[in-house]
């Protein structure tokens, strides 16, 4: 028996922390924009939340993986995986300017948004498995 198939007795586990990591990991960085928006970057900066953050996109990437490497290579063929990890790249750039590089409010407030419509996006590529997102969804 390989590896990988030993593995995928734990799909739905490893599924489950993906899902719970990346609902947690979006509600995070809304909060934390959120609080910048307001003008309390105290508590949106603070140490044990970056590092909480930091902590469940680690999970996040590793469940990420380990699904990856269990299922099979035909799910992916509509190229719906390379869009959503496209638009992942896209939307760690703009959380990081939303949290911290942008240097002015507006700046911060547009990448802020961006990144939520980024997170919006990726999560019905991901549900639909269809590139378009929103728009198959939409029209299906």
């Amino acid at each position: 028996m390989s590896e990988a198939s030993a593995l995928m007795a734990f799909y739905p586990q490893i599924k489950w922390v993906h899902v719970a990591a990346i609902s947690t990991s979006g509600t995070l960085f809304a909060l934390r924009g959120a609080l910048l928006q307001a003008g309390k970057p105290r508590w949106a900066m603070a140490a044990p939340v970056r590092y909480l953050s930091y902590t469940v996109d680690t999970v996040l990437l590793t469940a990420a993986l380990m699904l990856l490497t269990l299922l099979p290579g035909a799910m992916f063929a509509n190229g719906w995986l390379t869009v959503k990890l496209s638009l992942v790249v896209l939307y760690i750039v703009l959380g990081v300017f939303a949290l911290n590089r942008a240097t002015t409010p507006r700046g911060r407030l547009l990448a802020y948004l961006a990144a939520l419509a980024t997170f919006a996006t990726i999560y019905s590529i991901a549900r639909s498995h269809q590139p378009l997102g929103w728009w198959w969804m939409l029209s299906h």
